[in-house]
C-alpha cells in the first residue's frame, strides 16, 4: 500500500482491524450434523430443534437447554403450555442398552450415549415407564438419531431427543447436589421470514452509503470545491491527483495480495491459539479502533454545525495541544467503550458492539481506498476466494471451519471477538443473533467509495453513474446471502460469494456496456506514469 502524506498514528489500529475483519455471515443457532436418513414405518419424524426449560428446587432457571427430536417417538406440541413437564431422573444402568433396574413411573429419562441403537434405548425408557427419554451425546454437536434396518417396524410414544455434553453435565451437576430438577419440553416453530435479518442489511448498506459519501455530508462545500478541481486535473492530464493534506491509505495490486495472504495467516494463528486472553487483547484494539472511529465522526458532525467549536485550545500533557471539544469528545468516547467492554456479555451489548464496530468502518473507509477497477478486480477476487477456502473447504483439511469456528472466539470461556455486527432475534422463540462480518462491509465499500469518487470526479448524474447500481448491488448480494443461510439451516455462509458477483461483477459489466472499462481499470495511472522523470541521455 503507498501512502499520499505521512501515515496517521491510528492506521496501525485500523489496518489490523481490517485484518480481523472477518467475511462470514451467520446465524448463532445450535447446529446438528447429519447420522441417518434411513426411513421405515414408525421412523419417519422430521428433525426438531427443542427448547428445554428446567426448575431446580421449584426455581425456574434463566437460561434454557436444546435438544434435537429423533426420527422416532411422538412428536412435541410447539407451545409451552402443552409440553412435557416432569421431574428428571439418571436410568440405571447409564446407556440404557439394556432392562432398566428401576421403575421411571412418568419421569423424564436420561441416558449417556453408549454403544447401542438409539431405538433400542427407548424401548427400555418406555417399557420402565419414562414419560420422554434425553440421550446426552459425547460432545457438543447434536447428532441426528435415525434406525437401523433391523429395527423394522416401531411402535415408541414417548418423546425421544439428543442434548449435548454441556447441557447433561450441567443437569448432572445440579442432580449431584440432590437438587430437584423438573424440565419443560416443547418444539418451538421458527418464524419463515427472519425480520432482523433485514436490519441488519439495512445496517449494512447504511454504513457503506454513508462512508462513501461522507465528505458531502460533513463538509459538502469543501468536497464540492476539492471534486472541481479533482475534475479540471482530469480533464487536463487523464487522471487524478490526491488532495496532499488528507490522510489516505491507497491500496497496490501487490498490496492486495498481501493483505489477503496476511490475513489467512492471521486467521490460522487465531484458530491455533484462540483463548480468552488473544481474545481480551483483541477486544481491547477494538475499542481504541472504535473510540477513535467514534471521535472523527462526532467532531466532524459538530463542526459542520458549529465550525468555532474547534477554536479554544488546552494543552495537556503527554497528548499535546487538542481543543476542548476535542477533548470532551474524547472522554466521552473513552467513556462508552470502557462501558461497552465491561458490559460486553449483557443482553444489550450488542448495540453498543455494533455503534463501535459502524464508527470504525466508516474511518476506515475514509482511510483506506481503492485506485481503480484494476486494483479492485485483484483485492475482491483474492478475498472471495479466501472467503469459500476459509468457510467451505478448510473442513476438508482442519476438520472445522475456521472462519466459523474463529468468528464464534473461545468457547470455554464465552469470549468471542468483536469484528461482526450482530443483531437479536427478536421475532424468534429461539432467540440468538443474526451476524455479519467486517469483511463483508469492508471489502465491497472500498469498491463502492470508489464508484461515488469516481462519479463525482467526472459529474455523473445518479442513474448513469456507477455507486448507485453498485449500492443495489451490493443490497441484492445480502439479500442472496441470507437465502442461503435460510437454505443451510442456519450454517455459515461465505457471504463474498454471493456480494462479488453482484457488486464487481456489477461494476464491469457496466463498464463494458458503456464503453468505460479501460478507463476505469487504468484510472489513475496514465498520470503517475506521464509524472515518472525520464533518464537523461548518456554523454556523446
Amino acid at each position: 500500500m503507498s501512502s499520499s502524506s505521512d501515515p496517521p498514528r491510528h492506521y496501525a489500529i485500523v489496518l489490523l482491524l481490517l485484518l480481523l475483519g472477518f467475511s462470514v455471515a451467520a446465524a448463532d443457532d445450535v447446529s446438528w450434523t447429519e447420522d441417518s436418513n434411513l426411513e421405515t414405518p414408525g421412523c419417519t419424524n422430521k428433525f426438531q430443534m427443542v427448547k428445554i426449560l428446567n426448575w431446580i428446587d421449584g426455581v425456574e432457571s434463566d437460561d434454557f437447554l436444546t435438544g434435537l427430536t429423533a426420527q422416532f417417538g411422538e412428536s412435541l406440541p410447539s407451545d409451552a403450555d402443552h409440553g412435557v413437564r416432569s421431574p428428571v431422573a439418571f436410568v440405571h444402568p447409564l446407556d440404557s442398552c439394556s432392562n432398566l433396574s428401576s421403575r421411571l413411573d412418568g419421569r423424564i429419562a436420561l441416558s449417556i450415549r453408549g454403544n447401542c441403537a438409539f431405538t433400542e434405548k427407548a424401548k427400555h425408557a418406555e417399557e420402565a415407564g419414562a414419560s420422554a427419554l434425553l440421550v446426552i451425546n459425547d460432545k457438543e454437536d447434536l447428532d441426528e438419531m435415525g434406525c437401523m434396518e433391523k429395527d423394522g417396524s416401531l411402535n415408541v410414544s414417548i418423546p425421544v431427543l439428543m442434548i449435548s455434553k454441556s447441557s447433561g453435565d450441567a443437569l448432572n451437576r445440579s442432580m449431584v447436589e440432590n437438587k430437584s430438577v423438573e424440565l419443560l419440553l416443547y418444539a418451538p416453530t421458527r418464524p419463515s421470514v427472519d425480520l432482523t435479518a433485514g436490519l441488519l442489511l439495512l445496517m449494512a448498506v447504511g454504513t457503506v452509503v454513508i462512508a462513501s459519501l461522507w465528505s458531502d455530508l460533513t463538509d459538502p462545500d469543501q468536497a464540492n470545491e476539492s471534486y472541481s478541481i479533482l475534475a479540471k486535473e482530469f480533464s487536463g492530464a487523464g487522471a487524478r491527483k490526491d488532495d496532499p493534506e488528507k490522510e489516505i491509505l491507497d491500496i497496490s495490486v501487490t498490496g492486495a495480495v498481501f493483505f489477503i495472504v496476511t490475513a489467512s495467516i492471521f486467521l490460522l494463528v487465531l484458530f491455533y491459539f484462540m483463548s480468552s486472553w488473544f481474545v481480551w487483547v483483541l477486544t481491547i484494539f477494538f475499542c481504541i479502533g472504535g473510540m477513535q472511529g467514534m471521535h472523527n465522526i462526532i467532531t466532524a458532525v459538530l463542526l459542520r454545525k458549529w465550525r468555532y467549536l474547534g477554536r479554544r485550545s488546552v494543552k495537556l500533557p503527554l497528548f499535546g495541544t487538542m481543543s476542548w471539544m476535542s477533548l470532551l469528545v474524547n472522554i466521552f468516547c473513552l467513556s462508552f467503550a470502557v462501558f461497552w467492554f465491561i458490559k460486553r456479555h449483557t443482553s444489550y451489548a450488542w448495540a453498543g458492539q455494533d455503534i463501535l464496530g459502524i464508527c470504525l468502518m466508516i474511518t476506515a473507509l475514509q482511510v483506506v481506498r481503492l485506485p481503480n477497477i484494476k486494483v479492485a478486480t485483484v483485492l475482491l477476487c483474492c478475498a472471495f476466494v479466501y472467503d469459500i477456502f476459509w468457510v467451505f473447504i478448510s473442513p476438508l483439511i482442519f476438520h472445522e471451519s475456521v472462519m466459523i469456528v474463529v468468528a464464534q472466539g473461545d468457547s470455554s470461556s464465552g469470549e468471542s471477538i468483536p469484528m461482526l455486527l450482530r443483531i437479536p432475534r427478536f421475532f424468534d422463540p429461539w432467540g440468538g443473533y443474526d451476524m455479519i462480518g467486517f469483511g463483508d462491509i469492508l471489502f465491497p465499500g472500498l469498491l463502492i467509495s470508489f464508484a461515488s469518487r469516481y462519479d463525482k470526479i467526472k459529474k455523473r448524474v445518479i442513474s448513469s453513474g456507477y455507486f448507485l447500481w453498485l449500492t443495489i448491488g451490493y443490497g441484492v448480494g445480502l439479500l442472496l446471502t441470507y437465502l442461503g443461510l435460510y437454505l443451510m439451516d442456519g450454517h455459515g455462509q461465505p457471504a463474498l460469494l454471493y456480494i462479488v458477483p453482484c457488486t464487481l461483477g456489477l461494476a464491469v459489466i457496466l463498464g463494458l456496456v458503456r464503453g468505460e472499462l479501460k478507463e476505469l481499470w487504468n484510472y489513475g495511472i496514465e498520470e503517475s506514469e506521464s509524472n515518472t522523470p525520464e533518464e537523461p541521455l548518456p554523454a556523446a
